[in-house]
Order: C-alpha cells, then sequence, then structure tokens
C-alpha cells in the first residue's frame, strides 16, 4: 500500500488550521488564528471563536491543498478533531469536515485532538518505539498517557485533579498584570529570573496525597500560593520581583511535570517520553524535561514550536495511522464530543 495522504482539519479553540500529510512526510500546514479578537476580553469567547472558524475553514482548507499542490479528489482521507473542545468550535470544523466528505466521497475520522498531539511528533522523530510514555500539557490538559497503540489503545496514567498547567499560568498571568495569553510573557520573564527566590509548593508530590497519586497532577494550590504571595508583598507595600515570581512559578510547574513523567516510564519500562500540546512551547519546562531525561536514560520528544500549539498537521497525521491500522472511518453522522475521553482515539 502506498503511503495514505490525510487533510487534516481543527478547530477546537481559536485556532482554524488544515494540513496534508502523505505517510510521514508534511506537505502543507496551514493555521488562521482569532487570538487577538480574544486578547481584549482577557480569554477565548467561544462565540467570537465560532464565527472566525466558519470565516477561515474555506480559506485554511484551499490553501493546504494548493500548497501541497494537490486537488481534493487526491486525498485518501479526511480527518477532523471531533473533541475534546468548544462545542460551538468543533461543530463548525466537523460540519465542514463532513461536506467535504461526501462531496468528495471520502472517508472521514472525526480524531481525538489530545490524541493528535502525540501523533504528530512522528513527523519529527518517526514511529513510536514499544511501551511509549505521553505527556499531554495544554490549557485545558494536564495528562500522562500510556501509548500502547497510538489508532487503538491509549491508557491514562495520570490527569490533573483541578487547574491543569497552561490554566495556572494564565491565572498567575492575570494577577500579575499580564496580557492574554500570558503563557509567553511569564516564560520570558522567567528567563530572567531566579527560580529559587519564592518557595512555590509543588502540588500532589509530598505525603498521603503524593503517595495516593504518584501520577496525577494539581496545580490549584500552586496559583493560590502565588497569590497569597503576591498580595503579602503589596500589602507590605513592596514591590513585586515579576521576573522571580515568573521564573519560581515556572521552576515549580516544569519540576512536577518532569519528576512525575520519569516516574511513570520507569513504572512502564519505557524509554521513550512523547511531549505534545501548547503548553510544551515553555522554555523551562522543555529544559527540565530534557535534563530529566538525560539523567534518567529517557529519550525525551519534544516536537519544534509550530508543532505544539494546535495545527492540522496532528490531526492529519493521526488520520494516516488510523488508515495504516485499518481502523474502520467514522459513522458519517458522528457527534461532536466537547469532553471526548483520552482513552477514546477517534469516533
Amino acid at each position: 500500500m502506498s503511503e495514505p495522504i490525510v487533510l487534516g482539519i481543527e478547530s477546537t479553540c481559536d485556532e482554524t488550521a488544515a494540513a496534508i500529510v502523505q505517510g510521514r512526510t508534511l506537505l502543507s500546514n496551514v493555521v488562521a488564528s482569532s487570538m487577538e479578537e480574544h486578547a481584549r476580553y482577557g480569554g477565548v469567547i467561544p462565540e467570537i471563536a465560532s464565527r472566525a472558524h466558519a470565516e477561515a475553514f474555506v480559506p485554511c482548507v484551499s490553501k493546504a491543498l494548493a500548497d501541497a499542490g494537490l486537488e481534493l479528489s487526491d486525498v485518501d482521507a479526511i480527518a477532523v478533531s471531533a473533541g475534546p473542545g468548544l462545542a460551538g468550535c468543533l461543530a463548525v470544523g466537523v460540519s465542514g469536515a463532513k461536506a467535504l466528505a461526501w462531496s468528495a466521497n471520502k472517508p472521514i475520522y472525526g480524531i481525538n485532538h489530545v490524541i493528535g498531539h502525540i501523533a504528530v511528533t512522528q513527523l519529527q522523530f518517526g514511529p513510536f518505539p514499544d511501551d511509549t510514555l505521553a505527556l499531554i500539557v495544554s490549557g485545558g490538559h494536564t495528562s500522562l498517557l500510556h501509548v500502547e497503540d497510538v489508532a487503538r489503545r491509549i491508557d491514562v496514567v495520570g490527569t490533573t485533579l483541578d487547574d491543569a498547567a497552561g490554566e495556572c499560568f494564565d491565572k498567575v498571568a492575570r494577577l500579575l498584570g499580564f496580557p492574554y495569553p500570558g503563557g509567553p510573557h511569564i516564560d520570558r520573564h522567567a528567563q530572567q529570573g531566579d527560580p529559587h527566590a519564592i518557595k512555590v509548593p509543588q502540588g500532589l508530590t509530598q505525603g498521603q496525597a503524593g503517595a495516593r497519586h504518584p501520577y496525577d497532577f494539581s496545580f490549584s494550590g500552586v496559583k493560590t500560593a502565588v497569590a497569597r504571595w503576591v498580595e503579602g508583598e503589596q500589602a507590605a507595600g513592596r514591590e513585586i520581583p515579576v521576573d522571580d515570581v515568573c521564573a519560581s512559578l515556572a521552576d515549580s510547574v516544569a519540576t512536577v511535570l518532569a519528576r512525575k513523567a520519569m516516574r511513570g516510564c520507569r513504572q512502564y519500562d519505557s524509554k521513550t517520553l512523547i511531549v505534545g500540546g501548547g503548553f510544551s512551547a515553555n522554555s523551562q519546562l522543555r529544559a527540565k524535561l530534557l535534563e530529566f531525561g538525560r539523567s534518567n536514560g529517557i529519550e525525551v520528544r519534544i516536537p519544534e514550536l509550530k508543532l505544539c500549539t494546535d495545527n492540522g498537521a496532528m490531526v492529519a497525521m493521526l488520520g494516516v495511522n488510523l488508515v495504516e491500522a485499518g481502523v474502520r472511518p467514522s459513522a458519517p453522522d458522528f457527534p461532536i464530543d466537547s469532553a471526548m475521553p483520552l482513552t477514546r482515539v477517534s469516533m
């Protein structure tokens, strides 16, 4: 069988994206973001995002095909994010993808957006070794997954019990007066600060809670501790050392993620850790994971920055995996699932 060509479509949040992958080769990758339209509100407004998807859908798909030098008739299948994500945003992408699949008589796969973040690393690093572990870190998800078969079987090893890492950063960024999205601002300031200046707790790592939840994550208390420290300094009339606050927060979160990921690798006798999701663009986390990987003999695969944030390449790559594995396409009337479980790879 020749390498399948898959068109991937992404619309879970504020990026409208389309890409074409042939086998393990990225032929095109187009992303239109509505981020600037949300910035004034301090977060994503689903109605604004949904309208932006509707406007950008056709231009994105058209450009992805043109950049790849292909017609819609040349693709073997269409893959689209069916969840998890914002319901209105998902509905736009899935409706458009279904229309394309019906008009061109192509099979369609409604895929799990989060598993796409794992699949996309194959474009850079090649196939997954056996017993691979994956750390997913994004605005809404912090999860440790065991990848037995990316097309058929994913097991959840650990997950966040409250705030995800990205949410924690965004909330602290707001407290410090940074504009939305706050993550990149914290990253930049952290590079100038002292990571040991402030004692920031490391959630679910100590005592009975840590023993009960060896692979789970909790960042709500981290956010609260930083907020209380900042409020205490303000009340005392002292100037807030913003760089040090950011560096201490980033170091705490990165250390917890890296330690728990390495523990998971030991538990599953895994020599490879895949990292995915928008928060994996954070420079402190990337450095910490690579450092821990070297000292533990684990190969850490972190994709290049353009493949960390939401994109069509990750959707198309997972679509290729499904086609190659002989997984049946989704039914033409498959639903979206805004709370799609991580153990479900496709609809």
